[in-house]
């Protein structure tokens, strides 16, 4: 009799190893007695009880059975002498409609966000020591309380300083109590789905709009209505007729991807549609901190009493996504069921790193930290303006970039816009296709160029690229 070959586990893990191995094959049959303890440990030159942990985990597992008064036996398996005899079946990935039509829509760009990764940070301004000391602090002083499950819908502190930030910088009407502290703004989106919706009932979205919250209200069994964005945002009149919503997904503030802001009398307007339509609107304000020509607007929560939106907040944007957490302040009947289902379903956690959170907010650090990234943005804005203006001489559109963290290029058509993506993706460059952002086919064709992410000289090497590669898919210019 020989061990399994040598592993990290030690004895007792190699004699469990080579006797489940017999067993499986068929080399041990079954009812064939096993050697007992004392005679593996003397064959062996191994210790008693190293023998015995071996054999007892056989027996827990149901590999072997005790006779009293007779010793351990291989017990007889349905699958025994099958598992190395037969050919596996072939494991091929065998999805539901529901979750090939969610792999779809899941293309990821990588772990090094490069140039233009839209949605991404200046990681590398985040003040890491100062949030550290924080961190490290509220976990070493944890009480033990916070090591139990939670179900009060996030640390309190850190609801009340969200509360007091929302309410004087996006005029939000809210109390502590209204705020859900959440694993994410894409985790509140699939929570407000399970618990306003029912599979097969019909969402409205903007078109083209954010693949995060379409993949979440997809994967609630959503039918999902794109309703046409233009230049003044979401358009309700040009939504079709039919059954009406029982959500609207909307971002007021600005507009992802194509950057523009709902004006006052849509937004009127769609408070009135959704409260005619018994639909909730789902306010996404994803990155109202960074305008660059005049402070943040206030939110659609807030324009009226009483309003029937739920206002979706996150810290990805703002601090960094690794953080992984983000807010709702649902109206006040809202509060409970809300807080807990999340409990149940999603359970409450992280709060060290809430504590932190809310110091980090209370003692000014946070609104420094947006006042500091609001000027860098702009910078790199204009460093990217700045590459592309031989293309802009040329007859390239811009958007207007008066907020937010990226800049869309206009495109001809499709195929253009699919040449310069794998065009930038040989040279290590990043650009997404503004056709991915329709549900349907898409009406315009452009680049979402994402610049917070990347260094002033990174954003020039590749807006320079980018400005040339253009300008080669025109053609020679005439006149």
């Amino acid at each position: 009799m020989r061990l399994a070959a040598r592993c990290e586990q030690g004895l007792s893990q190699r004699l469990y190893v080579a006797l489940r191995g017999w067993i499986e094959s068929g080399e041990l049959a079954a009812g064939e007695a096993l050697p007992s303890s004392r005679q593996l440990s003397h064959e062996l030159s191994i210790a008693r009880n190293t023998a015995l942990a071996a054999l007892d985990r056989l027996a827990a597992e149901g590999f072997v059975v005790t006779r009293p008064g007779a010793g351990l036996f291989v017990a007889r398996l349905a699958l025994a002498g099958a598992i190395h005899q037969a050919p596996i079946a072939s494991q091929e990935r065998q999805l539901s409609r529901r979750g090939e039509d969610l792999l779809a829509d899941s293309a990821l760009s990588g772990g090094h966000h490069r140039a233009f990764a839209p949605g991404v940070p200046a990681l590398d301004l985040f003040p890491r020591e100062q949030w550290q000391r924080l961190l490290r602090r509220h976990q070493q002083r944890a009480p033990e309380a916070w090591l139990a499950y939670q179900s009060s819908g996030g640390m309190t502190a850190l609801k009340t300083a969200l509360c007091d930030y929302l309410r004087l910088s996006r005029s939000v009407r809210c109390t502590p109590q209204q705020i859900l502290i959440t694993q994410g703004a894409q985790q509140g989106f699939e929570l407000i789905a399970r618990m306003l919706t029912d599979p097969g009932d019909d969402a409205w979205i903007e078109e083209p709009g954010y693949v995060g919250a379409q993949v979440a209200l997809k994967a609630a069994g959503l039918s999902l209505t794109p309703v046409p964005v233009d230049a003044e945002g979401i358009n309700i009149d040009r939504a079709p007729k039919g059954a009406p919503p029982k959500l609207i997904y909307v971002t007021p503030s600005h507009q992802y991807p194509q950057g523009v802001t709902l004006g006052l009398s849509r937004r009127l307007a769609l408070l009135e549609a959704a409260r005619a339509q018994g639909a909730w609107i789902i306010e996404d304000d994803y990155d109202s901190e960074f305008r660059y020509s005049s402070p943040p607007l206030a939110s659609l929560q807030g324009l009226v009493d009483q309003a029937p939106v739920i206002y979706v907040g996150t810290f990805s944007k703002v601090l960094y996504p690794g953080l992984r957490l983000g807010y709702l302040v649902l109206p006040e009947a809202l509060v409970e069921p809300f807080q807990r289902v999340n409990a149940r379903v999603n359970r409450e956690g992280q709060y060290a790193v809430q504590a932190a959170l809310a110091e980090f907010i209370e003692q000014g650090h946070f609104s420094r930290h947006v006042a500091r990234m609001r000027r860098a943005y702009r910078s790199r804005q204009a460093a990217l303006r700045h590459a592309l203006v031989p293309a802009v001489d040329q007859g390239l559109m811009l958007s207007e970039g008066h907020a937010g963290m990226h800049l869309l290029a206009g495109l001809e058509n499709v195929a253009c816009e699919q040449a310069l993506v794998e065009a930038g993706r040989a040279r290590g460059i990043l650009l997404s296709p503004l056709s991915r952002y329709f549900t349907g086919p898409p009406t315009r064709a452009g680049l979402v160029l994402g610049y917070a992410g990347s260094p002033e000289i990174e954003i020039q090497r590749a807006g320079g690229w980018l400005s040339q590669a253009w300008i080669d898919s025109i053609g020679p210019a005439s006149g």
